[in-house]
């Protein structure tokens, strides 16, 4: 996928997935930047990609600190053309009528007002750029309802349904939105869950596994890049047919 000299925000870029989906602009010839709490961590992917990356503190949950990391961006690379709204938290594993109310809205807030706040700055300089496109990160828990995702669940269908409108509103403009639904993927915020890499490992999956960071960068790329021109308002799943039903070896009971 060419990115060639598109600029990219990515949030929650310091590690796991974000940190893949950076590492892949840069690799795609563009410029990346980070935005991240974790400064020491951030920073130090920024130092290993050079001069094509560039870190700054982000906390999604403050429209001050989008504010700034927006105009960092382009005081730095001149422009922004693409937002990757990747930060977020995993689900408390709890039934709805035991998760907290403070909980449900801790996650509500990082998971879903987090991307509105990120676009609700990246548009505006996606407009002084003549378009972009925006990818949202959302969840398999946003195509399905998955149980003991309460607060997750709804933010990540909330991120879909955001996403759809945003694409809607943005078209004539040349500013592209598309949400991205992973399904389970091994990385340092799910490791805790005990979940392997093994095959066979996720039996309800028609691929029997969970999937790795490296699989889920190439379809982020392909919606940053020109090659997605015509695709807006669209939801690309990458789950291992998680969402499309269980393994045949699940039903048969095998």
């Amino acid at each position: 996928m060419d990115l060639t000299d598109k600029v990219v925000l990515v949030s929650g870029g310091a590690r796991g997935l974000g940190e893949g989906y950076a590492r892949g602009i840069v690799q795609a010839g563009g410029k990346v930047v980070i935005g991240d709490l974790l400064d020491d961590d951030g920073a130090a992917v920024a130092a290993d990609l050079g001069e094509n990356a560039l870190y700054v503190h982000l906390d999604v949950t403050d429209p001050d600190s989008w504010k700034s990391a927006v105009e960092q961006t382009e005081e730095h690379f001149g422009r922004l053309d693409g937002l990757v709204n990747n930060a977020g938290i995993s689900a408390s594993g709890q039934p709805v009528y035991e998760e907290s109310l403070e909980t449900f809205r801790r996650i509500v807030e990082i998971n879903l007002f987090g991307v509105n706040n990120g676009m609700h700055f990246a548009i505006p300089a996606m407009r002084r750029a003549g378009g972009g496109s925006i990818v949202n990160i959302s969840s398999a828990a946003g195509l399905i309802g998955l149980a003991l995702t309460g607060g997750y669940g709804a933010s990540k269908w909330g991120v879909r349904g955001l996403s759809k409108v945003a694409a809607v509103e943005l078209g004539r403009e040349k500013i592209r939105v598309n949400s991205v639904h992973p399904g389970m993927v091994f990385t340092p915020m799910t490791a805790p869950t005990g979940i392997s890499l093994d095959e066979g490992a996720f039996p309800n999956n028609p691929y029997q596994r969970v999937g790795r960071v490296e699989e889920l960068v190439g379809a982020v790329l392909y919606l940053l890049s020109d090659a997605a021109s015509y695709t807006t308002g669209s939801e690309i799943a990458v789950d291992g047919g998680w969402t499309a039903g269980p393994s045949i070896e699940y039903v048969m009971g095998q």
